[in-house]
């Protein structure tokens, strides 16, 4: 059996020599927790959208600090983009132990006005995609009896936004903080953890577009106990604590990062 690591014992968040795999790492959220896992001493292979027009930028970043980083082309909602990108990462890198779901979308309409397409495309994207990509991630994670992953999910899993008709974004998100759970307890004694961050407002594209103006942007700020929007620095120390040794304790763990708003 394996010890617990005490609190005193070096290199607790260290991630050297492991090798993880991010999706969504092209920009955002998934790009800042890409490059944080590399300051933490991982190697990245990075999996985005074919022709992503950041992906080189992450890679950049990455290899600026001595580490290696690789790119690979895929899509969420297709199975087999997953598997072959992580036969990829794991051919050109070495062993995935740390896995972090990042990719996602965001819009919104009217609940009674929503095409199917679009409450379809959220969903296979959002929720789906994570589940997929888990499953590629686990089935190399599983026979080794070693691995953990951190699926992106939102506070808007837990909540409902104000002033943002979304309900398709967020029935999704709250669908990754369950399936987050499912997974860890059912993979709980195979040596995979599963954990969640749900982030709070955060100053990324998907909050800077045309669908949610700036004073709706102050507005979030307001409202948060903290009296500001996160920036995408702040995602990477709970990405970095949930996938090291630090957590060792933690699966089926969804960590607000929310500057507070759930509290009231």
């Amino acid at each position: 059996m394996t010890s617990s690591p005490s609190s005193s014992s070096p290199g607790l968040f260290d991630l050297g020599g492991q090798i993880a795999f991010v999706t969504g790492a092209g920009s955002g959220i998934g790009q800042r927790i890409a490059v944080g896992l590399a300051e933490a001493g991982a190697d990245v292979a990075c999996f985005d959208l074919p022709g992503h027009p950041q992906i080189e930028e992450t890679l950049a970043r990455i290899r600026a600090l001595g580490r290696r980083a690789i790119a690979l082309e895929g899509d969420v909602v297709k199975s087999e983009d997953l598997g072959r990108a992580v036969e990829a990462a794991e051919r050109q890198l070495g062993p995935i132990e740390v896995a972090v779901n990042c990719a996602g979308i965001a819009n919104a309409a009217p609940a009674e006005d929503m095409a199917e397409a679009q409450w379809q495309q959220v969903m296979s994207i959002n929720l789906d995609g994570v589940f997929r990509s888990c499953q590629a991630e686990a089935r190399v994670m599983l026979p080794r009896k070693r691995g953990t992953i951190v699926n992106i999910a939102s506070m808007s899993g837990t909540i409902v936004n104000r002033g943002i008709q979304q309900v398709h974004y967020n029935t999704s998100k709250a669908g990754v903080v369950h399936l987050t759970k499912c997974l860890a307890v059912e993979w709980s004694d195979r040596g995979v953890r599963v954990n969640s961050i749900s982030p709070g407002y955060t100053l990324t594209p998907q909050t800077v577009r045309p669908d949610v103006p700036e004073s709706k942007r102050q507005q979030f700020a307001a409202d948060t106990p903290l009296g500001r929007m996160a920036n995408v620095d702040e995602l990477v120390g709970p990405a970095v604590f949930l996938s090291s040794r630090a957590a060792s304790y933690c699966t089926g763990l969804d960590l607000l990062v929310d500057g507070g708003f759930v509290c009231w």
